[in-house]
């Protein structure tokens, strides 16, 4: 069930963000980075030369833009 949703979530993500491609992550344990103690996934959006890699530093987002791309996702779940 929690695979069968992380696709729809993620073709909400590809589809609402326009993306090129899509990391789709899960973490266990701390050498993992694992913040929290529990499954989840990370669904990332890609663009192509994104200058991303899987070495990346945290930074936090701007939250008028994480909630405007929550939004868009949002209507491309319905």
């Amino acid at each position: 069930a929690a695979i069968v949703a992380t696709q729809k979530v993620a073709a909400a993500v590809r589809s609402a963000m326009h993306a090129h491609g899509l990391n789709v992550l899960q973490a266990n344990g701390a050498a993992a980075f694992q913040s929290v103690p529990h499954l989840h996934f990370h669904v990332i959006p890609r663009f192509d030369n994104d200058g991303k890699g899987f070495d990346w530093t945290l930074v936090r987002g701007d939250m008028a833009e994480v909630k405007r791309n929550a939004e868009q996702i949002q209507t491309a779940l319905k």
